[in-house]
């Protein structure tokens, strides 16, 4: 073995001499706040932007020099500061926001530490100018003139202004260089700072932004007026673009549960992109709890966990959704930065989430994005044949719950009975399938190919009426819009596969059926699985498991859901308890159980190259437009696809 270099010290054995306990200076510990509340200059705008919003403002003006190093004013009209609290405001701890621990425990405003202000004047040179209405004689009039305090020297001098307040902040870190050397590009810098109020403008529509940087406005958002839903609406097309809110669909829920003033415990609305407008970056995902941007795992999480069976690969999806409840409910006090949030309840609120965001998703877009108008078409439902009842798929229903798929012979091959949905319509000189659906040639020569769905035009139907099959794989549907192609395994994979969890649903109950192991599988436990696992025990019994302390620092599993009773028992139980330490566990088991059944509906799906006649066609189509999440396959890729005649017109250059 090399002895170590001579470069290197000894390690040290003895302990270093002690020093005395003293107080820092206040000017440190101001610099130590500054270090939590201000990363950049996207920190200030942030909390100065907060300020303004709480102040009642309607306009609020952000003007930067270099990307926020050199200069930052925030303008807003506002109610203004008095004359006499300007010194006050840049104390630290000093606020108006709340007096009494009952107000910190029920927040109802966007800033309320009273650290911000003191903080941005510790490292930069920092001034105020405010005008308020005469508080002093209660006249609506404005005060005489605005008053203005340098925050280095604390001198106050009258100065002119409109009501409201202007918040100027130069050279940010001077009074720390070290830090102003971790800054980006001024380009990099000014991204952030715009990006800071892009998500105070994705909340407030009623409110105004407008942004310049080095004297040319780079942003604006005007107030929307008119109703808040489409208010919000025109303000998420302002501020994310026009696709969003055309690639997106409306989110509304509410809990069961009511608070004391008859509100629901949880309210979650806003949009959620559709998932063909995922993304490969998670750049346009907005949370926000009581009008607060936040980033938390259980609202990040639940929505995630509502795409999972919808979205291709690791896309990401967009959306941007507003959680409302008890402010008593929600502790926002948990980071000097106000952009992190800890629930009192993470579980209501991450099933909120998740049914609000799955709801929305659910319903078919086809009958919206086949309609001329847009509008959704109601005539699918009541065009559905009895021959698609629950009864006719081809399941069985064992005892314990699990759904099987049931294969006859036939010549030597499996015909899955999965196709047994579709009927085979009966024709003049051949006698009706008596054993689910068997391949069919073609129409023979003078055979009548006219089905229920020649007797409507093809714009009362969504998905249209099928023309051809193409290949095998694709079907040919013409409806108003133009061409719909529709991935005949795709769409048939998506329809088999709902219709399965429906099954297992309907079976399931309240409770999942779990199947005891022979012999318990055990294994080294984290003292946080332990402590899970013993504190979630009825939890874990809804879900289908019996996780018990096999010593105090094992678990033995001694009983799983019938249904993945094949298994992995160790593996599912260590997912449960990390999931269930922070979200809902329920999602693991159902995520498990979904992986099931997709690969039975993969499997049971119609395959590529068989041909199907023009009713088998159409019963596709009609069962597309009533069967949740039809848009996408078990996987996420697309199940259909509309060519408008406009497109159609172009690649013949009709018109030109």
């Amino acid at each position: 073995m090399s002895a170590l270099p001579s470069t290197l010290s000894p390690l040290q054995t003895s302990p270093p001499p002690r020093k005395p306990i003293r107080e820092l200076p206040d000017e440190l510990i101001s610099q130590i706040a500054a270090g939590e509340v201000v990363e950049r200059p996207a920190s200030v705008v942030r909390e100065l932007v907060d300020n303004a919003l709480d102040a009642g403002a309607t306009q609020v003006t952000v003007r930067l020099l270099a990307g926020g190093v050199r200069l930052i004013l925030v303008e807003d009209d506002g109610q203004g500061i008095p004359r006499e609290e300007l010194p006050v405001a840049l104390r630290r701890h000093a606020t108006s926001k709340i007096a009494s621990l009952q107000d910190l425990e029920a927040v109802g405003t966007m800033g309320f530490r009273g650290e911000a202000l003191a903080a941005i004047n510790s490292i930069a040179d920092m001034s105020l100018l405010s005008r308020t209405l005469d508080g002093a004689s209660g006249n609506a009039g404005e005060a005489a003139h605005a008053w203005q305090l340098d925050g280095r020297t604390g001198e106050l001098k009258p100065a002119a202004r409109s009501r409201g307040t202007s918040v100027e902040v130069r050279e940010l870190f001077y009074a720390t260089p070290a830090r102003r050397k971790f800054l980006k590009t001024d380009a990099t810098e000014l991204a952030h700072c715009i990006e800071a109020v892009r998500r105070h403008a994705l909340v407030r529509p009623d409110v105004g932004f407008a942004i310049w940087h080095e004297g040319k406005l780079v942003e604006q958002w005007r107030a929307c007026p008119g109703e808040p839903a489409a208010a919000h609406t025109q303000r998420l097309a302002d501020v994310l673009g026009s696709d969003f809110v055309e690639q997106s669909v409306a989110v509304y829920y509410e809990s069961a549960a009511r608070r004391t003033d008859g509100l629901p415990a949880v309210r979650v609305w806003g949009r959620a992109g559709i998932p063909d407008a995922a993304r490969s970056r998670a750049d346009q995902q907005f949370a926000y709890v009581n009008g607060r941007y936040v980033r938390d795992k259980v609202l990040t999480h639940a929505a995630r966990s509502a795409y999972e069976d919808v979205l291709h690969g690791h896309r990401q999806p967009v959306y941007a959704l507003y959680v409302e409840m008890d402010p008593a409910r929600v502790d926002v006090n948990v980071h000097p930065t106000k952009i992190e949030v800890r629930f009192r309840d993470s579980r209501e609120v991450h099933q909120a989430v998740r049914h609000a965001t799955e709801n929305a998703l659910a319903t078919p877009r086809s009958a919206a994005a086949a309609s001329p108008d847009g509008a959704a078409a109601d005539t699918a439902a009541p065009l559905i044949s009895s021959e698609f009842s629950a009864s006719n798929t081809g399941f069985t229903q064992k005892t314990w719950g699990q759904p099987t798929i049931n294969f006859a012979a036939n010549g030597g091959h499996r015909a899955s009975d999965f196709e047994a949905m579709w009927p085979v319509p009966v024709q003049p000189g051949r006698p009706a399938a008596s054993d689910g659906f068997s391949p069919s040639p073609s129409l023979p020569q003078g055979a009548s190919s006219a089905g229920p769905a020649d007797s409507l035009p093809p714009g009362d139907w969504p998905l249209g009426r099928a023309i051809a099959q193409l290949q095998g794989i694709y079907v040919l549907a013409e409806n108003a819009q133009g061409l719909v192609i529709v991935d005949m395994h795709a769409a048939h994979e998506r329809i088999v596969y709902e219709r399965l969890k429906s099954q297992m649903d309907s079976s399931e109950g309240a409770h999942i059926a779990s199947q005891p192991l022979l012999i318990p599988a055990t294994f080294a436990a984290s003292p946080q699985e332990v402590a899970t696992a013993e504190a979630c025990i009825e939890t874990l019994a809804t879900l289908g498991l019996e996780i018990t302390p096999f010593s105090p620092r094992t678990l033995a599993v001694r009983a799983v859901p019938t249904s993945l009773a094949q298994g992995d028992a160790v593996e599912l139980a260590r997912s449960v308890l990390a999931e269930l330490a922070q979200h809902d566990a329920s999602t693991v088991i159902q995520r498990a159980q979904n992986e099931l059944l997709s690969t039975m509906a993969c499997h049971g799906a119609v395959r590529a190259n068989r041909k199907l006649t023009i009713d088998e066609m159409n019963a596709l189509l009609r069962q597309m437009e009533a069967t949740e999440r039809s848009d996408q396959c078990n996987h996420g890729r697309p199940t259909w696809r509309q060519v408008s005649i406009r497109e159609l017109d172009a690649l013949f250059l009709r018109g030109r």
